[in-house]
Formats: C-alpha cells, structure tokens, sequence
C-alpha cells in the first residue's frame, strides 16, 4: 500500500539521503583520504589551468595591470623593501611591468628558484636587464647571485579558497619555503577571479595566504 514515505528513504532523518542531491547541485561528500584529496586536486588544477588559458592574452593583460594596482594598495612604499615575484607560466598574471616600477621607486625584486625536489625554494635578487637561465620548466631563473630573503612574497595561485589556502602545482614548494623561513614575510596570492574554488581540502602541512589579489 502506498505511503507518504519512499520506503528506500527513512522517514526519521529530516534531511534523507536520497534528497540531498536536490540541496546544491555542486553538493559533494567532503573528502577525508589523502589519496582522493590529492587525486581531486590534480583533476581542479588542470580544469582551472585550462580556464585561465581560455581568457585572451588582452584580457589577462588588463587583468595583471588591475592586479598590480591592487598589489600597490597593501605594499604601499617600496622603498628599501626586497619583494620576490615570479616569471609568469601558464597564463599567469604578468607582473613584470611592476616588477620594474619597485626597482624604479627605490625597491629591490627576486626570483624564486627550485632546487631539488621536496626541498624549500630559494630567492636570488633579480632586476630586469639581469642575466637569466632556464631552470625547471624552462622559466626563466638569475643566472647568479647567493640567496636573499624577501620582505614580501607575491605567489600565483591556480585556486583559492575562503580561508586563503592556495591550490598550486601540487609541488609543496611555496608551504616548505615559507615554512623554512627566519622570519615570516608578508604573502599576497594574486590570480583571477574565476580562480576561486569552494575549497583545496586544506592539510596541516599548508599554509594560507596573508592577502588574495584579483583583478576585482
């Protein structure tokens, strides 16, 4: 005989399983294992790497000039600071016209360089004219110079979530660099708006930004 109750869906919970699809179409168990985590985060960094790609070369242009005006609004004076950047890849934002105002405000600039594996970055100072070699990737790294700390350390991100966790290459470089720091510089992730994602499924191991920059 029929009933008001689904005999699959039990009356007693007031929110069934079998309806919580209709809750949010984005609805998704959270992930507990490492091995999924890593698996999804893989899967989102190749979907938010073809999206940025997807943006025109004009349009990400206007959008890395906007970023680097959101930048210069928490940096504030640049002067006497060391600040490391990156060589953009990818569809990155292209900060380097920036790069070269600190220089020309009375700041100095890095590059951060891998080199080894599981092992922390480091940063040689780097202003543009300065002799540059192909390192991992083929980005483009200074050709010499000993390691410098920076003050300030602006990371690209590929995703980001509402606590400022940084989806990156899935390296750890960025989390064991920071880790390994003397002292703790200021972190900015700049990126797109179309970058944000609900959340990278954060670890104990990862460190969130201090500040997110998008062209908004």
């Amino acid at each position: 005989m029929a009933t008001d109750h689904d005999d699959q869906c039990p009356a007693q919970y007031s929110s069934p399983p079998c309806f919580m699809h209709e809750l949010d179409p984005e609805f998704r168990a959270p992930l507990s294992d490492w091995t999924d985590v890593r698996r999804w985060r893989k899967a989102e960094r190749e979907r938010l790497i073809a999206a940025r790609l997807a943006v025109s070369a004009d349009a990400r242009t206007v959008m890395s000039q906007r970023i680097a005006g959101g930048l210069d609004a928490i940096v504030g004076e640049v002067a006497g600071r060391l600040v490391s950047l990156y060589w953009p890849f990818r569809g990155e934002p292209d900060l380097r016209p920036w790069m070269a105002s600190i220089n020309a405000r009375g700041g100095r600039t890095a590059l951060p360089i891998v080199i080894e594996k599981g092992q922390p970055l480091i940063f040689r100072a780097y202003a543009p004219g300065d002799r540059l070699e192909k390192g991992v990737w083929n980005i483009p790294i200074p050709a010499e110079g000993d390691p410098v700390l920076p003050d300030i350390v602006i990371a690209p991100i590929v995703g980001i979530d509402p606590g400022n966790y940084r989806l990156g290459y899935g390296g750890g470089f960025f989390d064991r660099t920071l880790a390994a720091m003397p002292f703790k510089p200021l972190v900015i992730g700049v990126g797109y708006e179309l970058q944000r994602i609900a959340t990278i499924y954060p670890q104990p191991h990862d460190i969130p930004m201090d500040r997110i920059v998008t062209e908004a």
